[in-house]
């Protein structure tokens, strides 16, 4: 930093620090980056997800995947999902014959984890089910790929 480099390489900037260092490192490598190049390689994806912007991923010296960080998820193989909770239970053979829908999975009280094929948005199915059957949807979130997920799609067995 002495010499006001335009590039900074840093390997495993965060490793070793404590809640509140690390807070304050994140905030010097953004601040940093507004200015400079700042490279950044570790293994925590956390760590990505808080600090870049971009992402390159390597797996045994070539690029698997290469792009903005908020655009990693469509790099993601298999099944997209939505959870989803309703007032009290519906049927869930109706749920498993929702168009595109491919698993049901029970996460609790009226919370399911709802599968559909490739990346495949069933929200809209799952609503009209609801007025159908006069059932309320308290929630309905799409669960998004994380970086982590990406990165062990990418990498494993290759």
């Amino acid at each position: 930093m002495i010499h006001d480099p335009e590039v900074l390489i840093l390997d495993e900037p965060t490793s070793g620090l404590d809640p509140n260092q690390l807070v304050d490192i994140r905030l010097l490598i953004k601040e940093l980056g507004k200015e400079k190049t700042v490279m950044l390689s570790t293994h925590i994806m956390q760590e990505v997800e808080a600090m870049c912007d971009k992402v390159i991923i390597i797996n045994k010296g070539k690029i698997v995947a290469d792009d903005k960080v908020d655009a990693l998820s469509h790099y993601r193989t298999g099944n997209a999902a939505i959870v989803v909770e309703f007032d009290k239970a519906p049927n869930l053979a109706d749920l498993k014959k929702l168009n595109g829908v491919t698993k049901v999975e029970e996460l609790g009280a009226n919370k399911y984890r709802i599968a559909s094929k490739g990346n495949a948005d069933v929200r809209s199915e799952l609503f009209r089910y609801a007025v159908d059957k006069q059932l309320t949807v308290l929630t309905l979130n799409k669960e998004e790929a994380s970086i982590e997920d990406v990165f062990r799609q990418l990498t494993k067995g290759k």
